[in-house]
């Protein structure tokens, strides 16, 4: 059974150990820790001289090879192998020796056709088993031993079988090592923890999408490069702090995986795929657009990569006929790459702590065996491949960022193309847009027109036959949501949108704002083309949106400070302006400014979201609806605010208000239907639509057909613009009625039956509004 095998050149050579190296006195300590050690190995032979003892080196150490001569004992029964063995190292044999029995082996029934060998040793020459445990394990090489000696009885000394690994056997019943208990906790867990980043990297990113906030900070001047670097950067930080947390516990803990294996090795493994679990939640970001889905996803990746990984792919990996090739395929799901990854340093961990050396280091991962190579070389490409393609698809797809692009924007020739079409478009609309339209509305066109041939500094913002068409689902026809506006906004002007619901108003804000992609038409602000250079845009741009888009974890200080800096604002001039901006709108009182934005009223978050449009400056200002939810005070406090910032700047805001609308705005137009009905100030409107009396009065229901005739008989071109119950509201031209008439018809009316209440007024914005509305539906 001892065979003259070479000595052993390294602490590494596992070949030749495995032949006869069977212990060291070097605590396991020592072989682990220590940059050198004076421990010595035994190398069991059957005939020892001087020249067997021999040294050999590596890198870190150099032991000491004492050679041991192996000599034969015939024992007739299990019973007196027992009695030798179980005497223990210390106690010794009636001689006074200690017990030096390398093994015991019992054949059984062992024969030519049968190899059945029960094999003992000694292990209780170690005084701590859990501190130190047993150093080269005895039993593996006991057992290549004594099969190689079976194999060479059967089939001639030239047979051999090559231990390939050592396992480390037997482990003490009911004990469980504390540098050992990684095998316990298992890969997979491992991997469920890695991968818990995955989720909330991908929820915070389709949360700002879902919530339009990439869009808001894009609409005041942040573009895609700096926000894709500043959002990679926060959440790389923020994940090597986690893996730091996670690498730290482990090496604290005694984990075999985190202290054995090298250091530089697992530092290189979690940094590449931190980036590529970052680079996968971008990737995902842009093909999802609700919350809940993406949550879904995410934990369902989660703990599903765990499942299949455990299940499906580590039994392909322990395969050894299984192609490698398919394994690399099936790495090529970072998931995957992340669990072989683990799986080689557990394994290479495990053998270290076996035969008493390191796991995994730099050199192992030349080895054909050892798949880690392949795993970095996968992860690093994915990495870069994940970060280009997201790029490409968050651009295309416009999942958050505004109007999307065409599919080969990379490419100079296909931007060149696409501005042509557009341009195109454009005129073609204009062409065949014929519509009748009021004086004003055509005078506005011919205005425009010769701007665009002769550009004017005064005006901030020009619009010219801007479409938006939404195809018809269902066999439904094409939706015309604007039907070619053509407006002017000169600096200094407050612009009044009024229109009923649906009419296209907040379809036109957003089409300005970069929300929406026109379907035909264009815009310059500031000089410069909304179709293709709204990035440029929006860095002179203010947005109030109809719908408060704030982060609730923010204050309304730190809203105010965040969207100051993306509008150049820094230092005390920042300070300065978001300070301002608090006291005009009453929120720096009570401590408003520091609360979270989650903790303010409607009201409140409404007055947050206008004084973010007016940060920094901007030279036009955009705000849908901005006085809804507000009460009276503070409404009349925002109108203030709101009337003193229009100077140098044009400001176009969307109402249902009359009162606002009259006290805000210079020039008002009326939006139905997707087309300015008429432009104006308050005062031409009501003169040009108003040339009439309301007159309403309110009696029993079984009068009104006596009213209607005392008012036809006033006025005999009278019409009837509103009847409910007992009221009844006229129209009566100005022309054809003297007040003094009223005032007499009245007391005729009172004298025949009674009148619970009458008035004549003259026409306001409101009667003008449901005027034009009414006749352009």
């Amino acid at each position: 059974m001892f065979i003259d095998s070479p000595e052993p050149n390294s602490r590494s050579d596992y070949k030749t150990i495995a032949d006869g190296i069977f212990g060291t006195d070097a605590s396991y300590n020592d072989l682990l820790f220590h940059t050198s050690y004076y421990g010595l190995l035994f190398h069991v032979r059957p005939h020892c001289s001087a020249e067997n003892s021999s040294r050999f080196k590596n890198s870190t150490s150099e032991t000491d090879v004492i050679c041991a001569e192996g000599l034969y004992l015939w024992r007739n029964s299990s019973a007196q192998i027992n009695d030798e063995l179980f005497k223990g190292f210390r106690e010794g044999n009636t001689e006074g020796k200690v017990n030096e029995v390398l093994a015991a082996y019992d054949f059984l029934d062992t024969n030519g056709e049968n190899f059945n060998v029960s094999i003992q040793f000694n292990s209780t020459h170690v005084d701590d088993y859990r501190s130190d445990g047993p150093q080269l394990l005895r039993i593996p090489r006991a057992e290549n031993m004594v099969t190689n000696a079976y194999l060479q009885f059967l089939r001639g000394s030239s047979t051999k079988m090559v231990l390939d690994f050592v396992a480390e056997m037997p482990i003490p019943g009911g004990y469980i090592r504390p540098r050992d208990i990684s095998t316990f906790l298992n890969i997979l867990f491992f991997t469920w923890v890695i991968l818990q980043v995955f989720p909330v990297i991908l929820s915070s990113l389709v949360y700002e999408k879902q919530r339009k906030l990439r869009i808001m900070m894009k609409m005041h001047g942040l573009g895609d490069v700096p926000y894709w670097m500043i959002t990679y950067l926060y959440f790389l930080v923020i994940s090597l702090i986690y893996m730091c947390c996670y690498f730290g516990f482990g090496v604290l803990t005694g984990l075999t995986i985190f202290k054995l294996n090298s250091y530089g090795v697992q530092c290189i493994f979690y940094f590449v795929f931190t980036n590529l679990q970052i680079s996968m939640a971008f990737l995902l970001a842009a093909v999802f657009s609700n919350l809940k889905t993406a949550s879904v996803v995410a934990y369902t990746i989660v703990f599903g990569t765990g499942i299949l990984a455990f299940l499906l792919f580590q039994p392909l990996v322990d395969d050894a006929s299984f192609p490698r090739g398919w394994l690399i395929f099936m790495e090529l799901y970072p998931g995957f790459s992340l669990y072989r990854g683990l799986y080689e340093l557990s394994q290479y961990a495990a053998g270290g702590y076996i035969v008493g050396t390191y796991g995994m280091c730099w050199d192992y991962l030349s080895y054909s065996n050892n798949g880690m190579r392949e795993v970095l070389i996968i992860m690093s490409i994915e990495w870069v491949v994940f970060l280009i393609v997201s790029y490409y698809l968050d651009q295309v797809i416009s999942s958050g960022s505004g109007n999307h692009r065409s599919l080969l924007f990379f490419l100079p020739n296909s931007q060149r193309k696409h501005l042509t079409s557009l341009e195109k478009t454009s005129f073609l609309s204009a062409e065949s847009s014929v519509q009748i339209e009021n004086n004003d509305v055509s005078e506005e066109r011919k205005m425009v027109e010769q701007l665009l041939e002769a550009p004017h500094s005064d005006y901030s913002s020009i619009c010219y036959n801007l479409k938006k068409m939404y195809p018809g689902k269902d066999g439904n026809p094409d939706k015309f949501a604007v039907k070619g506006v053509t407006l002017a906004f000169p600096r200094g002007e407050c612009f009044g949108m009024l229109g009923p619901n649906g009419a296209g108003k907040t379809t036109f804000i957003s089409m300005m704002t970069g929300l929406l992609e026109p379907s035909s038409g264009t815009a310059y602000v500031e000089g410069l083309n909304l179709r293709t250079q709204m990035n440029e845009i929006y860095g002179s741009m203010g947005v109030c949106p109809q719908h408060d888009l704030l982060w609730d974890t923010l204050t309304g200080r730190e809203h105010l400070l965040f969207y100051g800096r993306l509008k150049n604002l820094s230092g005390a001039a920042l300070s300065e302006a978001v300070e301002k901006s608090l006291k005009s709108f009453n929120l720096s009182q009570g401590g408003v400014a520091d609360k979270l934005a989650k903790k303010y009223s409607g009201g409140m978050r409404r007055r947050l979201s206008v004084a973010i449009s007016l940060i920094g400056d901007p030279k036009v200002v955009y705000m849908d609806e901005p006085s809804t939810g507000l009460d009276p005070a503070s409404r009349k406090m925002l109108w203030d605010v709101v009337k003193h910032a229009k100077q140098d700047r044009a400001i176009i805001l969307t109402t249902h208000s009359m009162d606002e609308a009259e006290y805000l705005c210079d020039r008002i137009g009326i939006f139905v239907d997707g087309n300015f009905q008429c432009l104006g100030t308050a005062d031409e409107l009501k003169a040009r639509y108003g040339g009439s009396y309301m007159f309403t009065m309110t009696t029993s229901p079984e009068n009104g057909s006596e009213v209607e005739n005392l008012v036809k008989r006033l006025s005999p071109n009278a019409q009837k613009t509103y009847h409910l119950y007992g009221t009844q509201k006229f129209e009566l031209p100005k022309g054809e009625v003297k007040l003094s008439d009223v005032f007499l018809t009245v007391r005729q009316a009172k004298a025949r039956f009674p009148v619970q209440s009458w008035g004549l007024a003259d026409t306001t914005l409101e009667d003008v509004f449901i005027k034009v509305a009414t006749e352009a539906e």
